[in-house]
């Protein structure tokens, strides 16, 4: 097989690979970094005699920088421009001519055309578009999400609506066989041996865990290695953040010494094109180049002149949270297969060296893979997908299905923007957000927004809602929440107190001016109207301000949640928020919030505009810590937008709320006079003998049953200072009948007569032992033991000395009298001489008294 373009190791295996998507409708290709895999497989399957006449490849890439690359290359092999025979698509830009055999696209790029056109047979509204014979995977080990659902709509038009149509899916570091089974049985797999060069690989230790520590490392790496080896060097690092703090490290390199003639360039993925290419070029005759990427320089991508790899082994990766809606970026260890794509970037145009900063020990725990987007992401674009192409998620084959939570979550959000309806269908608003080629949060932003006459505001919120903030953060500090700033930087270039980032600016204004060349938006952007917009594509984030500390001001979330921005940040003094981004964080006292960093002020009448069908007025009757409040509130959710005192409450919800604070402050804040005690422990006493005959007083029932027995004697309460007000006693005592009331002192007294001629209190505490307490000498002559449940239960006697302390306890009086007495006596009649000590206690006459009258 002849190809044009020099050879590469991949050509080995480029007959092999067309022969059997001759007999097969499907392929893997695995071939290790710098086999030429992207760059070869495309010519061999645009020259393969199966492929029908004006059918063309379409080859998918993760990046838009990689499909810039790889489109240039495959052009060169041709000795022409990108555009003739080799075309290019990918999001704001197209160059593909009539004549193009290959189409090099991002994955976004195909799945909106399999929306438009879900066979791929050129019969779609996409603007020219021809049949395509064969969809290619590039790098299908990054598991992006665009990724994973265009190669289930490719599967689904290949089993239903094109027999003929081919699917290759390629990657350097893929489990082969598991895609294999995937695609359908017997799908082969045809395997690339060998990397172009051989590269050594240096360990030299995890950085430091302190703040500028990967920084620091890096830098000091990348010195090392022009010291020490030949060639450019290309650095991986987590973040654009990173890139630039370690660009400041390596300001330095022009000194003279092995270092000189060094460029320093930045590479990644919103970077304007010219730049990316400067970074993507070959370091001019006598010079070398150090490059700072992100993982966009992973995978079909060859920096020019590159023969180091220095790898922090640290990638980001954004994690959606479907229960809160609220996505973050992490910071986590790349895995092996990562390790190993950034690893090969030095061996493909020479023999090179790669510097890990991590251990073999370390690298022995690299997971294999990373997690795959659709597990992490947030799935709102594939619910819009799913219903635009008019499939369920379980009608579609999947290497890893969608979660089903995350899933649920992104049409709830469908739901609340207009795109789905009731039953879950698209809606003609729905059609027009799948048509657009960007979130459905911002695509609803923007329909709405030109409906209303706000398109140029609408170009511009979008453009700095999709690409990376154009504000940096001062050491230590974050950058201002203020998202109007932005829109006025956008038109003038800076902003008070915001430090712009000249190459975001740059990129976010050109993303704008084509946003509002596609919108026909002109005029000049209000910034007064972004938080109403805001609000529009982030409707569950309105937030209403509640309070404020030193330190943070504290919003509460339409959905009842919290949220904190920095109290010295201007939006904090609004007292409504459109909130676009946020994330989880833990508040003060471990509470779980979530951190403000980028908003915009409205107002009340904003979002009841915003709102009309889900803003509702009601009547609150609640419990605010120390009384009954009674308002009637205008809100959306949990956010009030207005609120006025309420003069004549329903007063079940008036009793509901008071009886709702009783139980939260305990029925200790009641104020129990002995009486009412006593008779509350009387009452328990007789529930435990008989609990179908007598009322349950215990904490729980009382509470629970506050509005029966305690609120009917204090109408007009509102507070707990009423309700202390109540004659407890009088309350209990009403759920006790008339007819029972003498039941009552029957078989629970509260006093019980004895010999001195004094009623002794009976103490039910213990409602399976009852306390009688007396002076010995009140009980001569007594017999038996005093009893109550109509004389079935005697009660504990506890005597007591002259002096009023407990001598003995008994629930056998007789018997005391007989033994226990005597020992009594012989110990206390030295103490209290003058008081009487009778040889027989059953016949002397019992006395109050404590000492003999003279």
């Amino acid at each position: 097989m002849r190809l044009p373009g020099p050879a590469l190791p991949a050509d080995a295996v480029l007959p092999r690979l067309v022969g059997a998507l001759a007999d097969a409708p499907s392929a893997v290709l695995v071939a290790p970094p710098g086999a030429g895999k992207t760059t070869r497989a495309p010519l061999a399957l645009a020259g393969a005699p199966w492929l029908a006449p004006g059918h063309t490849v379409v080859m998918l890439e993760p990046r838009r920088v990689a499909a810039r690359a790889a489109a240039r290359r495959l052009a060169a092999a041709f000795g022409e421009r990108v555009g003739a025979t080799v075309g290019l698509r990918v999001r704001g830009e197209s160059t593909v001519g009539p004549a193009a055999r290959i189409e090099v696209v991002t994955e976004g790029v195909l799945v909106r055309r399999l929306l438009a056109d879900p066979a791929l047979d050129g019969a779609g509204d996409i603007h020219g578009a021809r049949a395509v014979g064969v969809v290619v995977f590039d790098e299908f080990h990054e598991r992006s999400l665009d990724g994973d659902l265009g190669l289930a709509l490719a599967l689904h038009a290949q089993a239903l609506l094109r027999p003929d149509l081919r699917i290759l899916v390629m990657s350097a570091t893929l489990d082969g066989a598991r895609v294999a089974a995937l695609l359908g049985p017997g799908t082969p797999v045809v395997e690339s041996e060998g990397r172009m060069f051989a590269v050594g690989t240096r360990w030299r230790g995890r950085p430091p865990d302190r703040a500028g520590g990967v920084e620091d490392a890096v830098a000091a790496a990348v010195r090392h290695a022009l010291a020490h080896d030949d060639g450019s060097v290309l650095a991986f690092l987590p973040g654009t953040a990173e890139i630039r703090r370690t660009a400041d490290r390596l300001a330095g390199l022009c000194a003279d010494g092995p270092e000189s003639a060094v460029d320093v360039r930045p590479l990644s993925g919103d970077l304007a094109p010219d730049a990316q290419d400067a970074a993507l070029a070959p370091p001019p005759p006598g010079r070398r180049k150090v490059v700072l990427a992100t993982n966009v320089a992973e995978t079909s991508v060859t920096v020019e002149g590159v023969t180091v790899v220095v790898d922090s082994g640290l990638a980001r990766r954004p994690r959606h949270d479907p229960a809160t809606g609220m996505s973050r970026l992490e910071t986590v260890r790349v895995s092996r297969a990562e390790a190993d794509q950034r690893r090969g970037r030095a061996g493909r145009q020479a023999p090179g060296t790669c510097y890990r900063l991590w251990s073999e020990a370390d690298d022995a725990v690299l997971a294999p893979f990373a997690p795959p987007e659709i597990a992490t992401a947030d799935l709102a674009p594939l619910a819009l997908a799913l219903a635009a192409f008019g499939a369920d998620a379980d009608e579609l084959t999947w290497l890893d299905p969608p979660p089903a939570a995350a899933l649920a979550a992104g049409r709830d959000l469908l739901a609340a923007l207009g795109a789905l309806d009731a039953s879950g269908c698209l809606t003609g608003h729905g059609r027009a957000l799948a048509a657009l080629p960007m979130h459905p949060r911002l695509g609803h932003l923007a329909l709405v927004a030109r409906a209303s006459g706000h398109a140029a505001l609408a170009a511009d919120l979008a453009a700095l809602l999709s690409e990376r903030d154009l504000a940096r953060a001062s050491p230590g500090a974050r950058a201002d929440a203020d998202l109007r700033l932005r829109v006025e930087a956008l038109r003038e270039g800076r902003a008070p107190g915001l430090d712009v980032d000249r190459g975001a600016l740059a990129r976010v204004r050109a993303e704008a001016a084509r946003l509002r060349r596609a919108w026909r938006a002109s005029g000049e952007a209000d910034p007064d109207a972004t938080g109403a917009l805001l609000a529009l594509a982030y409707p569950e984030r309105v937030a209403q301000k509640t309070g404020e500390s030193a330190r943070d001001a504290r919003f509460r979330l339409r959905d009842g949640r919290t949220a904190l921005l920095d109290a010295a940040q201007p939006p904090a003094d609004a007292p409504f928020l459109a909130v676009a981004h946020l994330d989880d964080r833990s508040g003060p006292g471990g509470v779980t919030a979530a951190r403000i960093f980028l908003a915009a002020p409205l107002s009340a009448d904003e979002i009841a505009a915003a709102f009309p069908d889900d803003v509702v007025t009601d009547d609150a009757v609640a419990w605010d810590g120390a009384r009954v409040t009674a308002t009637r509130r205008t809100r959306l959710g949990a956010v009030v937008l207005r609120e006025t005192r309420l003069a004549d409450p329903d007063p079940a919800a008036v009793a509901a709320a008071l009886a709702g604070g009783l139980a939260a402050a305990g029925l200790a804040s009641l104020a129990w006079t002995p009486d009412a005690a006593h008779l509350r422990e009387r009452l328990a006493f007789l529930h435990h003998h008989a609990p179908d005959d007598w009322p349950d007083v215990s904490d729980d029932a009382l509470l629970a049953t506050a509005s029966d027995w305690l609120l009917p004697h204090a109408p007009a309460a509102r507070s707990l200072a009423d309700l202390a007000r109540v004659d407890l006693a009088a309350a209990l005592g009403a759920l006790v009948p008339w007819s029972r009331r003498a039941d009552l002192d029957r078989l629970a007294p509260a006093r019980l007569p004895i010999p001195s001629g004094r009623a002794a209190r009976v103490d039910y505490a213990d409602p399976d032992a009852p306390v009688l307490a007396a002076k010995l000498q009140e009980l001569f002559g007594l017999a038996e033991t005093p009893a109550v449940l109509g004389g079935r239960l005697p009660v504990v006697v506890h005597l007591l000395s002259p002096a009023g302390r407990p001598v003995q306890v008994t629930r056998d009086l007789a018997s005391f009298w007989r033994a226990g007495y005597f020992d009594v006596r012989k110990d206390l009649r030295g103490r209290y001489p003058k008081h009487p000590w009778p040889d027989d206690p059953t016949t002397a006459p019992a006395t109050a008294r404590t000492t003999r009258r003279r």
